[in-house]
């Protein structure tokens, strides 16, 4: 480019006239010698034009262009250099307009070729990358090189011509896939230029006769529907009237009228009581209408769903009222059916009723009584025909349907209930059994309807002659035979009837009553007869049986049946053990005490060395059964299973609670000799003896298990034994030589940081701590003392630190989160609380985010939002107790008690482990709940004995709290919660 000179020392263009492009025109002075220079002549600037347009390759087309732009107003006149108006009008092309277009032309060209071979690069493969030269200065020749991100390749020779071709090759690509595009999708002005082409053939004529597009799309029509059709809801009361307008009756205004006339029935009094309870019932009713429908104004209703539909659910037309219009619609399909089959007797039944609902009684008395003389033969339309009419006209009909159906049991024993009294009856039973001998229906008629024991023994004597197969009649034979009779009526039942089960409990159940069966298993003999015969039933079934005898008091009979049969159809290989846990624990939930000790009794017989069967027989005697059955098992289970020291602990406690202490002491001792230095059984006997006082005693049996014993919860048992005794140094000394034999013992070292607090030497304790969590990294407690005690000195940057590496340690651990979120809330940090509450809820699993929420909910969320709140956490943690617990305080907030108890015992089934639990239940039972119930919760928490919770065990740990029971805990935490 060359170097230009500047602006006012460069000569004028050609052909320039000073303010010629504004429209100024020559003017003359007293310093100038002539008049100004005028512009260039017409024909000087049509040959500058031609001259422009013969250099550019136009031709003459530029003056034809200039004559078309005064009528044509192209966007092409705008990309005339020659064809300028307004400010650059009149100009003149020079010398250095054509280096301008020279230069941006090369520029643009350029730029296409850095583009071109841009893409190129991203387009090339791998290996054709590779061969390209590093960046050089100074510049290659022309054509041999490229600018492409910031630097200049060269490419070498042998890859030109790939180059080359692969530009090519694209570009013709490029262009296809441009022109398949345009074609698939093409613009609408393309999609109609045939249809402007025959536009051109349309005569005048046509177009005139073209319709106008006002009313095409009906939107008039539609407007005038619209309003001839509009309509307004209408209110409830208008429709109730006009639903009610064509009723014959209503029971309360029935039921109003009669009070009235009995009211007014001597004429002379008022009875005012009977007229009150008219307009009771009236207001009642009204009510009740009121309960569904709140409001009824104007337009417009609002309506309570569930109430809503259960009146239309109970809407149906009272009894003798009805629609006329579809009682008439439905007559007339009757009349259809009866006509089109007249011995169809259901027709009858349906049209006869049809005109008792119309309150026709006499006419469907004349339907039915057609119908039976064409259906003489169905029951259905006798039964019917003796149900419409009178006692006295029902005799006779029944008599005449006997008549036609003297095999027929039902009209029978309909006939048998028309007779008064009892005497009667049994004459129409004893007709009836001379026709029908064999029916077993009209036989236990008979029976009921005998007053005297004798005569309806002999009754079904008769009947078990004549019946030889049905079983309820020989049981109601043997139920009121003496025994020994029972016997042999039984005995000739079983060989009637081989195949049934229920003779076989009956004759153990005898055998009970008689006091013989310990010494003849019946049951055993009936399982190997059925057997033989193909019938035995299966074992849910039995299980049933067992069941109903322990209803009707025969406990040994049923323990029987669990004998024999549990193990039917069941197989080594199956999972014997917990199919008859999952029977006895239905039995329980049934309430079927009895039948679930037996099912525990023959499951430890095949399985005596189980500990969750002696353990589950054991919580249910402990539930439901007698404190002398408990040790009667218990004793059991430590001779099957002497290396278990739970059972050992277990009968020791139950003897301790119960008040013999010295058999509990020798219960320990036995479980010393078949557990020798077993730490458990050492610590139960510390825990007895100090509990009934005998300190010097319990502190020689710690001193002789860490000679025997030494583990680390020996050490830690005799440091919190002296510890409670208020020994602190003591307590100190013994954490200080367990610590030397066990470093990893975290709760030593929570014990000592404890310690030093309670001596108030918080700078020993933040000693403690910090050993403890290099020591122990991993335990969660040790980390919130540490952070908690940093907090009480009021270094809360210290305690976030210690957080922040706690949190490094245990990872997506929800305690300590909850923590973090706890120091900022307590310091008025709201804003970083629930930054950091977003964050654990994304760091914690969702199983885990129970406390979090429930942190969120009551000390993050504003009250009219905990609610959502609430369903938000119960959708991502179901059943978390902690959860349950706060959903349960918002309804209790809301005074909607029923809902916040049934949250309550939701939290303590899901977690019965859980102290906080049982305390926030204690406490809302305390407000709203009865001196029962609130028994009732203390003794279930006493027998469940929890352990866990966050007050729970702060409280119930404290050395303060260690003689206190259960009881006295619940009531410290429940009055500590907030």
């Amino acid at each position: 480019m060359t170097t230009r000179r500047d602006f006012l020392n460069m000569p004028a263009p050609e052909n320039y006239v000073a303010g010629l492009g504004r429209g100024a025109t020559g003017f003359t002075t007293r310093s100038d010698l002539g008049p100004a220079r005028e512009g260039p002549s017409e024909d000087q600037i049509k040959e500058a034009l031609q001259k422009r347009a013969a250099a550019l390759g136009f031709g003459d087309a530029a003056g034809a262009k200039k004559d078309d732009d005064e009528n044509d107003d192209a966007p092409e006149r705008y990309q005339d250099p020659d064809n300028e108006v307004g400010l650059f009008a009149g100009g003149v092309y020079d010398k250095e307009d054509d280096e301008a277009d020279r230069i941006y032309r090369e520029v643009d060209e350029k730029m296409d070729r850095r583009r071109k071979i841009k893409r190129l690069v991203h387009s090339l493969p791998l290996t054709m990358h590779c061969l390209f030269a590093q960046p050089t200065d100074p510049l290659p020749p022309p054509g041999r090189t490229f600018y492409c991100s910031g630097s200049w390749f060269t490419v070498y020779p042998r890859i030109d011509e790939q180059i080359t071709d692969h530009i090519s090759n694209r570009e013709a690509r490029e262009q296809a896939e441009r022109e398949e595009y345009e074609r698939q999708n093409p613009k609408i002005q393309q999609q109609f230029v045939d249809l402007k082409r025959a536009l051109g053939t349309i005569t005048d004529d046509e177009w005139a006769a073209l319709p106008e597009v006002g009313d095409l799309t009906g939107k008039n029509r539609r407007a005038r529907e619209a309003r001839r059709e509009r309509f307004y809801a209408v209110p409830d009361s208008v429709l109730a009237a006009a639903s009610s307008s064509g009723e014959l009756g209503t029971t309360i205004q029935d039921g109003a009228d009669t009070a009235m006339k009995d009211a007014a029935a001597d004429g002379t009094m008022t009875n005012f009581a009977k007229i009150g309870e008219a307009r009771d019932k009236v207001l009642q009713v009204r009510l009740d209408q009121a309960s569904g429908t709140a409001t009824n104004a104007g337009s417009a209703s609002s309506i309570d769903p569930k109430g809503y539909l259960t009146s239309l659910a109970k809407s149906s037309l009272p009894e003798g009222a009805a629609q006329v219009s579809d009682i008439n619609r439905v007559r007339e399909l009757l009349e259809s059916v009866i006509k089109t089959n007249p011995t169809n007797g259901p027709g009858w039944v349906a049209a006869a009723r049809l005109e008792e609902l119309a309150g026709k009684i006499v006419a469907a008395r004349n339907l039915i009584a057609r119908g039976c003389q064409q259906c003489p033969k169905n029951e259905d339309v006798w039964l019917e025909n003796i149900r419409l009419n009178d006692a006295h006209n029902a005799k006779i009909i029944a008599a005449q349907a006997i008549q036609k159906n003297n095999r027929s049991v039902r009209l029978w024993v309909e006939a048998m209930k028309l007779e008064k009294d009892s005497r009667s009856k049994k004459r129409v039973i004893r007709h009836a059994l001379d026709h029908i001998p064999e029916s077993e229906a009209l036989w236990k008629e008979a029976v009921n309807l005998e007053e005297e024991v004798e005569d309806a023994r002999i009754l079904l004597a008769k009947a078990t002659e004549l019946i030889p197969l049905s079983v309820d009649l020989w049981l109601a034979l043997a139920r009121l035979e003496t025994p020994e009779n029972a016997q042999k009526v039984l005995n000739k039942a079983r060989k009637s009837c081989p195949t049934s089960h229920e003779i076989w409990i009956a004759a153990a159940r005898l055998q009970e009553q008689l006091g013989a069966a310990n010494k003849m298993n019946v049951m055993k003999r009936a399982v190997q007869v059925l057997a033989k015969e193909s019938a035995m039933p299966k074992r849910e079934e039995w299980i049933t049986e067992a069941e109903k005898c322990e209803q009707e008091d025969a406990p040994i009979t049923c323990g029987l049946i669990v004998q024999e049969t549990l193990g039917w159809g069941l197989d080594e290989d199956d999972d014997r053990k917990d199919t008859w846990m999952e029977d006895a624990r239905s039995s329980i939930n049934r309430g079927m005490y009895v039948t679930a000790r037996a099912i525990y009794a023959y499951a430890l017989r095949v399985f005596p060395l189980s500990k969750t069967l002696w353990l589950a027989a054991a919580d249910l005697e402990r539930n439901h059964g007698t404190k002398e059955e408990l040790w009667q098992v218990l004793e059991k289970a430590v001779n099957a299973c002497p290396r278990s020291e739970v059972l050992w602990m277990m009968l020791a406690k139950e003897k301790w609670q119960a008040g013999e202490i010295d058999n509990a002491r020798r219960v320990l001792g036995r479980a010393f000799k078949q557990n020798p230095n077993n730490e458990d059984i050492w610590l139960a006997a510390v825990k007895l003896e100090a509990e009934n006082g005998q300190v010097d005693q319990a502190r020689k049996l710690l001193e002789t298990a860490r000679q025997e014993a030494p583990t680390d919860r020996v050490w830690m048992k005799s440091a919190a034994f002296e510890r409670t005794l208020g020994n602190t140094d003591m307590a100190l000394d013994l954490v200080n030589q367990a610590l030397n034999q066990f470093r990893n013992f975290a709760k030593l070292w929570m014990m000592k940081g404890q310690i030093y607090e309670d001596l108030d030497k918080p700078l020993q304790a933040r000693e403690a701590y910090a050993t403890g969590v290099k020591e122990v990294p991993s335990s969660v407690p040790l980390w919130l003392l540490y952070v908690r005690l940093e907090e009480k000195l009021g270094q809360l940057p210290k305690a976030r630190s210690v957080l922040d590496r706690a949190r490094l340690a245990v990872p997506k651990n929800a305690e300590l989160w909850c923590e973090s979120v706890r120091i900022e809330r307590r310091a008025g940090n709201t804003k970083q609380a629930e930054t950091l509450m977003e964050r654990a809820l994304r760091d914690v699993p969702k199983q885990n985010q129970g406390p979090l929420w429930s942190e969120k909910i009551w000390h993050l969320t504003a009250r009219p939002q905990r609610k959502p709140r609430a369903l938000e956490a119960i959708k991502e943690v179901d059943n978390d107790p902690t959860l349950l617990v706060a959903v349960a305080r918002i309804f209790w907030g809301e005074r909607r008690l029923d809902k916040a108890q049934n949250w309550f015992e939701k939290a303590l089934v899901r977690d019965p482990d859980l102290g906080d639990t049982w305390a926030w239940y204690y406490k809302f039972l305390c407000e709203h709940g009865t001196t029962e119930k609130r028994e009732e919760v203390v003794s279930k928490c006493v027998s469940v004995e929890p352990r866990y919770g966050e007050v729970w065990q702060r409280i119930a740990k404290h050395p303060t709290a260690a003689r206190k029971g259960v009881e006295e805990v619940l009531k410290v935490v429940a009055a500590e919660l907030r």
